[in-house]
């Protein structure tokens, strides 16, 4: 049993061990993603306490998503061109400088809904650009070989983000207010600027770059890449349908706690932060993995479809905190194994497009998910969402999986199968 548990620990951690730039990163990524979250949940909160409407919190995720959808393929072209460190410390910065904002409007009671939107839009915007720039930048700190490890490590560490920033994000705004959450994760950028600058740059890994790739022509490549490749084209297409109709715990967990368990802002915390220790379970036990899978990927679409339908009549909130943490874990598993899949099945002069398309079909579907998980929590409360969002799922999973086994028998690739 020693032996197996030394065994698991130097597999989990091994992209932390070999590099030094990447412990760095995750150091400074470790302090900045907790004030991240706490940031996510007093917007949240702050839009409930403005309106008290669960379509202007649908609304916040349109704001907060919409630039994915704008700019999403326009930031993997520019990925592709420039210097990721660099294109990352500026995309922080600016992500630093909106929550300055925030700060300010909130403290000085200045706050309304237009403004709230227009600065989390602002922010959507940095994080359209960073999230590629941060993803080939991972790519650079740690190889191929190391990638599926250090995906999973990441999402981890932005899960486990969401055990420690939810937690005390409740207490804060309990104790203090929003605007409070809103300076903590203002300062807490500092903490990746730090690491980013600090990264050596002799050590990092060398990719093709494509300097002169434009914006339609680099797209269209991108897109006629991922069409002729039978498991990224369905990897990135159940991504998308998932992420429009089952990924919107953003708007329907601060709905549930709200109206149907009635726990205020501690309990939304807890519950956010069940999601997220649950996502944090899943991604240590996907680092364990030597390599990324469709079996991986699509077990864990399946069983979040399962827990997230087992959501729809629940009314105790210790049920809910247990079904979350499930479900945080299915959604890592996902999650990661898709992301790997996506970037180890991309050539280097592709790698920051293919992310970007990842990306769409992640989060820039997420404004229209939003709203529509906001319209059906107003026509048949969370029950109605939760359960579309885990039919929506399961079916997705295993139409595409049937799918998958079809092409790998007419093509005679058993390997596909796997």
């Amino acid at each position: 049993m020693t032996t197996l548990v030394r065994a698991l620990k130097a597999r989990t951690f091994r992209s932390l061990r070999r590099h030094r730039n990447y412990r760095i990163f995750f150091t400074g990524q470790l302090v900045s993603l907790a004030g991240t979250w706490m940031q996510n949940v007093a917007l949240a909160w702050l839009v409930l306490e403005l309106s008290g409407s669960a379509l202007a919190v649908g609304a916040l995720a349109f704001w907060r998503f919409v630039p994915f959808t704008v700019f999403g393929l326009v930031a993997g072209v520019v990925a592709d061109r420039v210097d990721s460190r660099r294109f990352v410390m500026a995309t922080q910065a600016a992500a630093m400088a909106v929550s300055v904002v925030l700060a300010v409007v909130t403290l000085t009671g200045t706050a309304t809904l237009p403004v709230v939107y227009v600065l989390a839009a602002l922010g959507g915007i940095a994080l359209a650009f960073d999230a590629p720039g941060r993803q080939a930048l991972t790519y650079q700190l740690v190889g191929p070989r190391e990638l599926p490890n250090a995906v999973a490590l990441n999402a981890g560490l932005f899960n486990g983000s969401r055990v420690i920033g939810p937690a005390i994000a409740g207490v804060v705004i309990a104790a203090a207010g929003t605007g409070a959450c809103f300076v903590v994760n203002a300062v807490s950028f500092l903490a990746v600027l730090t690491a980013l600058a600090h990264l050596r740059t002799e050590e990092l890994h060398v990719v093709e770059r494509d300097p002169g790739a434009r914006l339609v022509d680099g797209t269209r490549r991108a897109l006629a890449f991922a069409w002729r490749d039978t498991e990224l084209r369905l990897v990135l297409g159940v991504v998308t349908i998932v992420s429009l109709v089952g990924f919107n715990f953003h708007v329907l967990v601060p709905l549930l706690a709200d109206a149907k368990l009635d726990v205020g802002p501690e309990g939304f915390g807890l519950l956010s932060a069940s999601f997220g220790l649950g996502a944090l379970a899943g991604a240590l036990v996907t680092a364990t993995f030597r390599v990324a899978s469709w079996r991986l990927f699509a077990s864990g679409g399946a069983a979040f479809g399962v827990l997230a339908l087992a959501l729809a009549p629940v009314t105790n909130a210790v049920l809910a905190g247990a079904l979350l943490l499930g479900a945080g874990a299915a959604f890592t598993l996902f999650t990661a194994n898709a992301n790997a899949l996506v970037q180890l099945g991309s050539p280097d002069r592709l790698r920051g497009r293919l992310i970007g398309l990842y990306l769409f079909a992640f989060a820039g579907v997420a404004p229209v998910g939003g709203l529509f998980a906001g319209w059906l929590a107003d026509v048949g409360g969370t029950s109605l969402a939760f359960a579309v969002a885990g039919l929506t799922s399961l079916a997705t999973v295993g139409v595409a999986s049937s799918w998958r086994s079809r092409v790998a028998v007419l093509r005679d690739e058993p390997g596909l199968a796997r």
